[in-house]
């Protein structure tokens, strides 16, 4: 399924790359701020962890960019060469940037990247493609539920209690069939014969 929130590919790019830097930034203080506290000296511990993060946030937010402009330069080329897109691009495009990233260790590390990073993208997509069903079935059983007629009324009074006509027509009674069991009840009340009179004349 599609990022409908996402830029179109050639924009994507710079998107993600920025993105994967911010988060990469973001992540490594956050790990090397409070590293930089606890292994400084007192009175310097601040400026330690100061330090820690200038050392440290650069090269790992760089790396982050790095992965993140590699996936995303794969991932349209991919949606061009395949011209549809879909969780099989994400999945190609993870295993290549990680194959590409681990090409310098060997072929065999390359080959455990690549398999690595096609497992974690293909379990990401399944939960996602699983939580948007799961939405989608959500949001279906609420408008059945908003757009469910009211039972009829019989006699002018409503009847307390009375089920849907969709719940109903699941037992074999519908709501047509309400209404003419109705009519006919009042025709065969009219069509009855008299009752009998007595005659109290006495002679």
């Amino acid at each position: 399924m599609p990022d409908l929130l996402s830029d179109p590919c050639p924009d994507r790019i710079i998107q993600d790359t920025g993105f994967s830097f911010c988060l990469g930034a973001i992540g490594g203080s956050v790990f090397h701020f409070p590293k930089g506290l606890y292994n400084s000296p007192r009175g310097a511990r601040f400026i330690g962890g100061a330090q820690a993060v200038r050392m440290n946030v650069p090269r790992l937010g760089g790396t982050f960019a790095v992965w993140g402009a590699l996936f995303s330069t794969f991932d349209c080329a991919f949606v061009y060469v395949r011209q549809k897109e879909d969780p099989w691009n994400s999945i190609l495009a993870g295993a290549a940037t990680g194959g590409l990233l681990s090409l310098r260790q060997g072929f065999g590390p390359m080959g455990r990247a690549v398999l690595g990073t096609a497992a974690f993208f293909a379990l990401w997509e399944g939960v996602g493609l699983m939580f948007t069903k799961l939405e989608a079935q959500l949001k279906m059983s609420s408008v059945m539920i908003e757009e469910a007629p009211v039972a009829p009324q019989m006699g002018g009074q409503a009847q307390q209690g009375a089920a849907p006509s969709w719940f109903g027509g699941l037992f074999g009674v519908k709501k047509e069939e309400v209404k003419s069991y109705v009519k006919d009840e009042v025709l065969e009340g009219f069509d009855s014969p008299m009752p009998p009179t007595f005659d109290f004349d006495f002679e």
